[in-house]
């Protein structure tokens, strides 16, 4: 009875790693696949915690955590737009940094 709960969470989860891996062109479609899986993963943490009858305490700090994962996100597309001009991982190369 408790995978019933589960299969569109994890479906979301697999999902965006699929998006995460095959469509590396843009860093800001990486981003959005990152916050994809991190939503998914939230879910699935609040239903097995009340599954469980934990307290939600532990999804508050998963929920910061991942708050910060996408400021820090956005924070390094804003510096890279500004140095580089687009969000294209092809035109960076090592060698220029």
């Amino acid at each position: 009875m408790m995978t019933i709960y589960f299969f569109p969470y994890i479906y979301m989860f697999i999902i965006g790693l699929i998006v995460f891996v095959m469509d590396r062109k843009h860093l800001l479609s990486m981003l959005l696949s990152l916050e994809m899986i991190v939503l998914s993963l939230f879910i699935f943490l609040i239903v097995f915690l009340n599954f469980m009858g934990y307290q939600e305490f532990f999804s508050m700090v998963f929920l910061t955590f991942s708050v910060c994962e996408g400021a820090l996100g956005l924070s390094i597309l804003v510096s890279m737009i500004r140095t580089h001009g687009n969000d294209y991982f092809q035109t960076f190369s090592i060698l220029q940094c």
